[in-house]
């Protein structure tokens, strides 16, 4: 019950902006840290150096980088996916910008599709300000090449100002394939695992939920995954097991790289 009870209040004070693990670990290094401020103080002594305060308490205990997780693999992986494609016209859909958008921008132009604003003159780089949740018709089937990681569970949940919606995803999904040409490339990732909607972040599927969303108008070129430790599986079999119980995850990242059918008729 007290266990209960503190994982609660905990969860509580993280989500008001106060996380007593970090709180805990600042006050742990801050005299290791007030230690080398009397060092260097003491050598800018009589020199015309101005010295001030702002503590950063934790890198030096930290690794130099991290080459994992959902957002390291999924970006480089689906960036080298698409200069080796080398398509005509590619847009992109609330993906990471200094992330993803960054790495396609280093070889190649960029239409960025976002509902907030975003404020740039990087070459290679063409935002535009619409909510995927409702379309204009005259944008039908104007790319050969689209993606959207990591962003389609948040439509319809108000994170970033859209309407609250819960079947947002399935609207933007939807729309995103009205902007793609027959035979062309749907980049697609999103939260693997135990189906669920952790509002207002985002939303949790099950790989069986994609495989139903898709399957009509797309056909599955491959799939990888990053587990719960943040590896990549790369092209891996996506077979009745792995369907069942999410690739094993409670918490993945799924990479799906679908080619929209010669058939499929744009839906009004």
């Amino acid at each position: 019950m007290i266990k209960t009870i503190l994982k609660k209040i905990l969860k509580l004070s993280i989500l008001l902006g106060f996380n007593p693990f970090q709180f805990l670990n600042h006050i742990r290094y801050f005299p290791g840290f007030l230690k080398d401020y009397f060092k260097i103080k003491s050598q800018v002594k009589n020199r015309n150096i101005d010295l001030s305060l702002s503590p950063i308490l934790t890198d030096k205990y930290e690794s130099g980088g991290v080459a994992k997780g959902h957002y390291f693999h999924q970006d480089l992986y689906v960036a080298q996916k698409i200069y080796e494609r080398n398509p005509v016209k590619h847009i992109d859909i609330g993906s990471r910008v200094d992330g993803f958008v960054a790495h396609v921008a280093t070889t190649r132009k960029i239409v960025v599709i976002d509902i907030r604003e975003i404020t740039s003159n990087v070459a290679n780089i063409e935002f535009q300000k619409i909510d995927m949740m409702s379309l204009d018709s005259r944008n039908y089937e104007i790319c050969d090449s689209i993606s959207c990681l990591h962003a389609l569970e948040h439509f319809g949940l108000g994170r970033y100002g859209d309407p609250i919606d819960i079947d947002g995803h399935i609207k933007g999904y939807q729309n995103i394939s009205k902007l793609l040409k027959p035979e062309g490339i749907f980049y697609f990732s999103t939260p693997i695992g135990s189906e669920r909607i952790e509002f207002n972040n985002q939303r949790v599927f099950n790989i069986k939920t994609i495989l139903k969303l898709f399957e009509e108008q797309y056909e599955l070129l491959a799939f990888s995954f990053v587990d719960d430790m943040g590896d990549l599986h790369k092209e891996v079999n996506l077979n009745e097991e792995k369907i069942a119980t999410n690739c094993g995850c409670n918490y993945g990242c799924g990479i799906f790289e679908w080619k929209k059918k010669q058939t499929t008729k744009t839906q009004s």
